[in-house]
């Protein structure tokens, strides 16, 4: 269990919700800075409609 908005929990939220890679640059998440992951986050998971 990753503590809560790490780069862990980030990632987790990104896979439930289906996404594991990068959108464009199609690398696997790990590999990014978490202030990366976490736009990622807000664009895909929060701000769904």
């Amino acid at each position: 269990m990753a503590h809560i908005y790490s780069k862990g929990w980030f990632i987790q939220q990104l896979k439930k919700a289906g996404i594991t890679r990068h959108p464009v640059e199609r690398r696997k998440l790990k590999l990014y800075k978490t202030y990366v992951v976490r736009n990622l986050y807000v664009e895909f998971v929060e701000n769904r409609p």
